[in-house]
């Protein structure tokens, strides 16, 4: 029973932290009242004996009606809570000569939460003792047995963050808890290398399901199959490429858990899970109870959601007075979509995460922050809107860690990222045209073609609605037939971009490309923001081509000077094995990339990119417990993560039956 602790209690609430919350709920009805927002009161003094009288019957109360209302609370996204929550204080205000009523009811729970979490933040506490105590109630109820003699893995993917800008994120302080874990030798910290597409539907693919075949890019079109396109976004495209990859032996295959991923790992213990949350009843998940287990936290995180939305409009007028440069136009509707991500899917995951370690069912599980992602790629890789963002990332590693303390079952930790990003203007900011117009101009005037150059819907900013119908095919309206039209599709993945020519049902050779569409090629080459291109030909194979020399990928010999110089010692390997997938396009484009500057240019608006070569994009990293049996070699590709999760996870079984 080694691994089986002497349960922890949380330590009782402070009297510092009880008469902040005291105020702050005081505070918070007040001014309510004060703006005449639905709140009436006579005497002040009557809003402390209110905010007392609730403080009580929420303690006795919220318990039972979060038991009862989960389904609702999940169902409504949390508004339900607000709802209760107000309509507590709406009955019981007129006991003290209060009236609540109309908008207050929503509004009330909200300022109390909000003067709280100011107050909280004004006098430094950081004091999660009370919530920990009654997830820890709720956890003993749902344990469904004995406790497990062996360690449980809950893995923490930080979206997008390359092992270089977590090494600087550390060196300039934002994350003191990742530092500690590396300094006090309990944790090692690895960069590896993703495969050729840098993007979280290949890497997830392979980190959750050790297979990431045929999937080329972010979007590609399948010749074979109608020239459909598939896309690692959209609910009902994730869900049949998770069909195809998954054999059932995923990494959270066995009691495992999945928390914000794009694919399931092989469980059905999902929340907010792209492969599956067409299911409703998937949706419904009783973790759910850790976020809801207190009636102020869903209203602590809309006030920290309503914060992160006036930072984001600061940060835009900020980038435009100071005239930061790459810079995109990023427009109102990314406001709530930055505090969707940086905000409300973080303090879910964490929560939920809590739950899970605190029951101690779960063997594993796997949760993706996308946060830091998000904003790299709107603000950029290393500005201070990111940095900000690792320094809220690294709180809910402290968070997670400081809950262990409390859990009946020891929980080792993984910190790890699935891709990183590389800076730069675009395609089009730099070459004055889009891309898929610069290959229209080498086309036929006459030929149709069809584009789709965003892929950011990778990190959630336009897919977030799950039921929305655009999210669940990418495809809008008038753009279905446009696609069927078309002879010539080009899609966009970050720097990488993929050209295919669909009036053929098999991929074309270089010499026939050449013979069809003689500029097409040479146009490509001579771009000067184009890095290199990849097409088979007939007579060579597979081929890399740059402006002043070939790799020739099956022989392994080169014409000229190397295209490949620079993109990392494992491209061309990376390049042959892209090249053998099903849907690989008829030319594969690369952007350029600037080593000095360490920039790409991204053939989509974004600051921040990923997707191909070039660049901190394809090196993330891996923080694992240091006691762990890992191979020195260099870890390529993401299924490589697989293996090394999946070997140590059995592992931990095996030593707990080795020891009894």
């Amino acid at each position: 029973m080694k691994y089986v602790k002497k349960l922890e209690k949380p330590p009782r609430t402070t009297l510092k932290r009880t008469l902040v919350v005291f105020l702050g709920n005081a505070i918070g009805i007040a001014l309510i009242g004060m703006f005449g927002l639905g709140v009436t009161v006579d005497y002040l003094d009557d809003i402390a004996l209110l905010v007392i009288f609730i403080s009580i019957i929420n303690a006795i109360l919220w318990p039972l009606l979060t038991r009862i209302l989960l389904p609702f609370f999940v169902l409504t996204f949390g508004v339900g809570s607000l709802i209760i929550n107000g309509l507590l204080l709406e009955i019981f205000a007129p006991l003290f000569n209060i009236t609540i009523q109309g908008y207050a009811i929503i509004l009330a729970p909200l300022s109390m939460a909000f003067v709280t979490t100011v107050l909280s933040a004004l006098v430094t506490i950081d004091d999660d003792s009370a919530y920990y105590r009654s997830v820890l109630r709720d956890a003993k109820k749902k344990r469904k047995g004995e406790i497990k003699d062996y360690p449980g893995l809950i893995i923490i993917e930080i979206d997008g963050l390359a092992y270089d800008v977590l090494c600087e994120a550390i060196e300039k302080g934002y994350m003191p808890t990742v530092k500690a874990l590396i300094e006090n030798e309990s944790h090692t910290l690895r960069k590896w290398e993703t495969d050729l597409s840098s993007q979280t539907g290949a890497s997830q693919a392979g980190i959750l399901h050790g297979n990431n075949n045929d999937i080329t890019a972010f979007r590609w079109i399948e010749k074979q199959n109608g020239n459909q396109m598939m896309q690692c976004s959209g609910v009902s495209k994730v869900k049949k490429i998770e069909e195809r990859i998954s054999d059932g032996n995923g990494l959270l295959a066995d009691d495992g858990a999945s928390r914000s991923n794009l694919f399931s790992g092989d469980t059905d213990n999902v929340i907010f899970t792209f492969s599956k949350i067409l299911n409703l009843r998937k949706l419904y998940n009783k973790a759910w109870f850790s976020v809801f287990s207190n009636p102020s936290n869903f209203a602590r995180i809309i006030t920290l959601f309503i914060g992160e939305m006036g930072l984001e409009i600061i940060s835009q007028i900020k980038h435009k007075v100071k005239d930061i440069r790459p810079r995109i136009n990023r427009g109102i509707a990314y406001i709530p979509t930055r505090a969707a991500t940086n905000v409300f899917m973080r303090e879910i995951n964490t929560y939920t995460l809590i739950g899970d370690m605190m029951i101690g069912d779960v063997d594993v599980a796997y949760s993706t922050y996308l946060g830091y992602d998000e904003i790299a790629h709107h603000s950029g890789v290393r500005d201070d809107d990111s940095w900000r963002a690792l320094k809220g990332m690294d709180r809910q590693i402290k968070r997670l860690i400081e809950a262990n303390r409390y859990c009946p079952r020891e929980y080792l930790f993984v910190i790890q990222s699935d891709h990183g990003q590389t800076n730069g203007a675009t395609f089009k900011q730099r070459y004055g045209e889009s891309f898929e117009e610069f290959v229209k101009s080498l086309l036929p005037q006459d030929m149709h073609m069809f584009a789709k150059m965003s892929s950011n819907e990778d990190h959630y900013a336009e897919s977030f609605l799950p039921f929305s119908k655009k999210n669940d095919d990418l495809v809008e309206e008038g753009e279905e037939q446009e696609l069927g039209d078309s002879e010539v599709v080009v899609l966009a993945s970050g720097n990488l971009a993929m050209i295919y020519l669909t009036q053929w049902s098999e991929r074309l050779t270089y010499e026939e490309m050449n013979e069809f569409f003689p500029d097409l090629i040479p146009g490509i080459i001579n771009n000067e923001y184009i890095g290199f291109i990849v097409v088979r030909s007939s007579q060579h194979g597979d081929m890399a081509i740059g402006k002043n020399g070939i790799y020739y990928l099956d022989s392994d010999e080169i014409e000229g000077e190397n295209p490949l110089e620079g993109f990392g010692k494992n491209i061309a390997r990376h390049i042959r094995r892209n090249s053998s997938f099903k849907y690989t396009p008829d030319i594969l484009v690369n952007s350029f990339y600037d080593h000095e500057k360490d920039e790409v240019c991204a053939f989509e608006e974004l600051v921040g990119s990923h997707g191909g070569a070039g660049g901190s994009q394809t090196e993330p990293f891996i923080l694992y417990p240091s006691d762990w049996n890992i191979s020195s070699d260099e870890i390529v590709g993401a299924e490589s993560i697989y293996k090394i999760l999946k070997g140590n996870l059995k592992k931990l079984k095996e030593d707990s039956i080795d020891d009894k």
